[in-house]
């Protein structure tokens, strides 16, 4: 799979990374050079090569490089890529046309074909020989090099796609987050002016372990992932605030598996605990929220339940803090989790289900 992976990530570089731009374009001087090489090869024995036809197989190779050329950043991009099929075809014509009178051209000029054969026939066979060998190879380099640049131009457009892709997600998330915190902490600060009349002592507690919250809000929820064990003491920190404010509420938090290894999104659970204190506010009873974090096989399981008070208020299941997170679990986890509501008279729970692997 790993092997697998390697290749999937080289060949688009190959193809598309500017690092390898020069080795990209000495292989297709290469591969032209050995090409137009024929040129050579089909001299009678009796005769050796010279410079003239060492000339000459320049100025025919220098013809294919310029065709080439002319096909990968003149006329796909410009003709092909813009739907002017006629005139791409048309240019392709020229090329040949162009190749093909070169190639006659040097066999007269450079290489005196007529004086190296005794016979027309011999000439024209050589020319036969010489202008299909052309004109396979002027096709086969044509359609290569077309289909080279629309491979590399349809990895580029999907890389960058990935890139928006991925620059809207990120986007899309510190939106989330935001609307998240102010919620969270507007809640904790009018907790605090209310006890600052009512008992100052206790003010000054809430504020201290507030303090400790905004700490961890600035320093670790502005990052991608947090230890799970961090976000728990993040959300102990929370309901002793709410015990500290209540007479007549209770809370435990449990744990299950290897806690401390795993790292999740930060304030990912917040909204449920803070949905959960939020609705189960009895002064007349207690009421109570529990917390279970179980990690097993490569999945992390979180319970949420609280008490419901015997006069509820109407609760909006479908509210902003979850849909906020609905959305945030979509874009972080895709499929890769699952997240069921259970309402009873007396109670109201949350299964959370998060695929780590």
């Amino acid at each position: 799979m790993n092997k697998l992976k390697i290749a999937d990530d080289i060949i688009p570089a190959l193809l598309v990374d500017s690092r390898f731009r020069i080795c990209r374009h000495i292989l297709l001087f290469i591969i032209i050079s050995v090409i137009t090489l024929n040129f050579i090869w089909y001299i009678p024995e009796k005769y050796t090569v010279n410079f003239s036809m060492l000339y000459g197989w320049i100025i025919y190779m220098l013809v294919f490089v310029g065709a080439i050329y002319a096909n990968l950043y003149i006329f796909v991009p410009y003709l092909l890529l813009k739907n002017r099929l006629l005139l791409y075809l048309l240019s392709l014509i020229f090329m040949v046309f162009l190749t093909l009178f070169c190639i006659l051209f040097v066999q007269q000029y450079f290489f005196k074909i007529n004086n190296m054969v005794e016979t027309e026939k011999q000439v024209l066979s050589i020319d036969i020989l010489n202008i299909s060998s052309a004109i396979v190879a002027f096709s086969l380099l044509f359609m290569g090099t077309t289909a080279f640049f629309l491979l590399k131009n349809w990895i580029t457009y999907n890389q960058h796609i990935d890139e928006l892709e991925s620059a809207t997600l990120n986007s899309e998330l510190k939106i989330l987050k935001s609307q998240i915190n102010p919620h969270f902490l507007f809640n904790m600060l009018n907790n605090a002016n209310i006890m600052v009349d009512e008992d100052p002592d206790t003010a000054s507690e809430i504020l201290t372990k507030l303090e400790d919250m905004l700490r961890y809000q600035i320093d670790d929820s502005s990052k991608d992932k947090v230890s799970l064990s961090a976000d728990i003491q993040f959300l102990t920190r929370f309901l002793d605030l709410e015990k500290t404010r209540r007479d007549y509420f209770g809370y435990t938090i449990s744990e299950e598996g290897n806690i401390g290894a795993i790292e999740v999104p930060p304030l990912l659970f917040i909204p449920f605990v803070e949905n959960a204190v939020k609705h189960n506010s009895d002064s007349d009873n207690a009421s109570y929220v529990h917390l279970h974090f179980n990690v097993d096989h490569g999945c992390l399981y979180f319970i949420c339940e609280n008490s419901k008070p015997k006069k509820p208020e109407e609760r909006a299941v479908g509210g902003l803090g979850l849909i906020n997170i609905r959305r945030r679990l979509d874009l972080l986890y895709g499929k890769n989790y699952a997240l069921e509501i259970n309402i009873t008279d007396s109670t109201y729970t949350v299964n959370l289900q998060l695929n780590l692997l």
